[in-house]
């Protein structure tokens, strides 16, 4: 990785390669006796690009992660064998071995576990007569494994004969990417794209292979280049060939490119007067023009699409379902292994409450999906938000491929100037139990990687996260912001994981070992979400951001044009209380949800309070669980998110000393920049939110 002409002390991100003397163990800190030993002699059995990667990925990292007083004598030796390698072969005498499964000597597989050997995409890391192995059934698992196995040297897990295994819960690991033709991203708060399309495929940018390197560490697999409000160029040959040149640099990472379409292609592009997904000549056209598109990409991965939401065509035009137009793209994909992502964010045709729509379009069509068209799901009902209920279609399709859709980017949660951490958001939806506790436990988590579903609904399994990336130095807009990233892939790969140790593995490896420096950042990661939620939308309450830019507090809706986006259609806000009434007794939505979980919500006493204000009109004099009434507990937790916001910047203040030590002045100063916007802005939605809101509170 080239800091050279990044020159951003932010570039490497997680990738920054430490010596072990800061990043290794605890004992290795204490005693330079009992350091980690760096390996000199790696050993790769095969020859295919993504091996090489990770072979390239050692040879670069170790010496970096080799203690300071053995840098003069380390020597980085790769030994390769690549074709003529077989199973009767003697293991290759080295202190590090990479090799698929199918490539192990019979004297490392004897002494392994058959039943422990990793399954597709995973991995195992273990020891053999003082040898570490990385093994896989894949080339893309040894890649993955590789850089698990520099995880643990760079945060200091114990390599003394180390026994790890892992395997991915989910088949597709998507990074969705809004970009568009002329470099904006939509949602954007890092800079321009990262893609420079004038200049490809002439010349390919050294920033793509970084990219490509960063996702792969996660276990990412799968990058969609274009914002799902789609142009039509990226489906013409000039920019077919555009994106190859991207795919050739992922496929080394084993990452497979996306192309977001329009439906519309068959009229706008090909000249057809109808887009009908049942017409013979639509089908045709869309049939050719995948095939063009895999004549370019040998490996393209699919199409991710958005119709009939926000003014993009869809099959509603022609009277067909959501199911006929995904079933119509994924039978021309088919044939070469593709899939079809269609996405369920719609709403605008006349619902009485918007957080309904999505079920009431979709729940239908359980079933109707064909084996390679899989429908993308937010994780709340209506728009992420900086918390929601988990939407209730992941309870009610059974008979479908589900994936879930995140946003890392900060859509609603202070963009580019808030730190949040929101691992600790994604876990909350992905422990979700659809069926309420009755018993037979079932987690949005193992819906999506397939666990207890029907055959046809564990076809594809999948998590996509709309990306955070941009072309400024530090990729995500501060030193804080790829934390999201970061943890978007490690839950993406296994989403059991802990939010603080993601947390503790990215703070580790960015940030290095000083403990003042380490407390003061998992401080703020740990404490960030909770505080965003008590300073901005507090007991469920939603959508109450400006209308043009979704930043900043505009409860009174001093701008915008929709009902269903102007605040006051959610918080309802009037002398009798405050919230959105959608019990049996309101719009109904609580029964969206299966049985158990709808009851809880209905039920102004067993719904959460974290939801409240989502599913309840509260009465200002309510008393909740703390004592207080409803107008008092908005007020003490908004004063609470204030003060949370201060202690945030409190704790970064602290590692000031570090500063020419274990921290540079200019990462010390781009956060504590952020910091002082994120406690203005908290004032600022604590002044204008409590004032709104108990002006009605006066009148009951």
């Amino acid at each position: 990785m080239d800091s050279t002409v990044h020159e951003d002390d932010c570039y490497r991100l997680w990738l920054d390669y430490r010596p072990v003397q800061e990043c290794g163990s605890g004992a290795a800190v204490r005693s330079p006796e009992a350091a980690v030993r760096i390996p000199e002699t790696v050993a790769l059995l095969g020859e295919s690009s993504i091996l090489l990667s990770a072979a390239e990925e050692l040879e670069l990292a170790l010496p970096l992660l080799c203690p300071e007083r053995e840098r003069d004598s380390y020597r980085f030796r790769l030994l390769r064998t690549a074709g003529g390698s077989t199973p009767d072969s003697e293991p290759p005498h080295a202190e590090l071995l990479l090799c698929p499964c199918t490539l192990l000597p019979e004297s490392i597989r004897s002494s392994m576990d058959e039943q422990a050997l990793p399954q597709g995409d995973g991995y195992s890391i273990s020891s053999w007569d003082g040898t570490t192995v990385i093994t896989s059934c894949t080339d893309r698992g040894v890649l993955y494994g590789t850089f698990a196995y520099l995880r643990m040297l760079q945060t200091g897990a114990s390599m003394q004969n180390p026994a790890v295994q892992s395997s991915p819960r989910c088949a597709w690991r998507m990074l969705d990417h809004w970009d568009n033709l002329d470099s904006s991203i939509e949602r954007g708060y890092a800079g321009a794209s990262l893609w420079k399309w004038a200049e490809l495929p002439q010349k390919v940018d050294g920033r793509y292979r970084d990219y490509a390197r960063l996702c792969a560490s996660v276990g990412l697999n799968a990058s969609v280049l274009n914002n799902v409000n789609t142009q039509i160029e990226f489906l013409t040959a000039e920019y077919l060939q555009k994106s190859a040149a991207l795919a050739q640099v992922f496929r080394n990472y084993g990452i497979r490119v996306f192309l977001s379409v329009n439906f519309a292609a068959p009229m706008l592009l090909g000249g057809l007067t109808t887009a009908d997904p049942e017409d013979p000549q639509v089908c045709s056209w869309w049939k050719e023009k995948v095939d063009e598109i895999y004549s370019y990409i040998p490996d393209f991965g699919g199409f991710l699409v958005k119709a009939d939401s926000e003014g993009q065509h869809g099959p509603y035009a022609y009277g067909r379902s959501h199911a006929q137009g995904a079933n119509m793209l994924a039978r021309a994909l088919a044939p070469h292994g593709g899939i079809v992502v269609w996405r369920a964010f719609v709403y605008g045709q006349g619902e009485s409450d918007r957080a309904k729509k999505a079920y009431a379009d979709f729940k239908p069509l359980d079933g109707s999906f064909l084996k390679n068209a899989a429908v993308q799901v937010k994780n709340g009902p209506i728009d992420f938000q900086p918390r929601e209920p988990p939407h209730p279609l992941f309870g009610a399709m059974e008979s479908t491929s589900l994936f879930m859709e995140f946003q890392i980017t900060q859509e609603y949660l202070g963009q580019g100037n808030h730190l949040v951490y929101l691992a600790p958001m994604w876990k909350e939806v992905l422990e979700f139990d659809v069926n309420g506790g009755d018993g037979n436990r079932l987690t949005i988590g193992q819906i999506l990687s397939g666990e207890g579903r029907r055959k046809a609904a564990a076809a594809l399994t999948g998590i996509a996260g709309v990306a955070n990336t941009g072309d400024r130095g530090d990729w995500c807009g501060s030193p804080f912001h790829s934390a999201n990233w970061y943890a978007f892939g490690r839950l993406a790969w296994d989403w059991t994981l802990n939010a603080h140790d993601i947390a503790l593995e990215w703070t580790r490896c960015v940030w290095g070992r000083d403990p003042a420096v380490e407390a003061a950042v998992m401080y703020i990661l740990e404490h960030s979400w909770q505080a965003c939620l008590d300073y901005m939308v507090p007991l469920g309450l939603h959508h109450i951001m400006k209308f043009s830019h979704h930043y900043g507090p505009d409860p009174g809706c001093t701008e915008g044009e929709r009902e269903d986006w102007k605040p006051p259609y959610y918080h309802r806000a009037d002398s009798k209380g405050l919230g959105f009434d959608r019990t049996r007794q309101g719009s109904g939505a609580v029964d969206q949800y299966r049985k158990a979980v709808a009851d809880c919500f209905d039920s102004l006493d067993s719904c959460p309070e974290k939801y409240l204000l989502w599913f309840h009109h509260v009465p200002w004099n309510y008393r909740l669980h703390s004592g207080k009434t409803l107008r008092e507990e908005l007020a003490a937790t908004y004063g609470r998110g204030v003060q949370e916001a201060r202690r945030l910047r409190e704790a970064w203040l602290a590692v000031q000393p570090c500063v020419g030590n274990a921290l540079s002045a200019g990462r010390y100063r781009r956060v504590l920049d952020k910091l002082d916007i994120q406690l203005r802005d908290a004032q600022e939605w604590h002044d204008v939110c409590l004032a709104y809101f108990l002006s009605f509170a006066g009148k009951g």
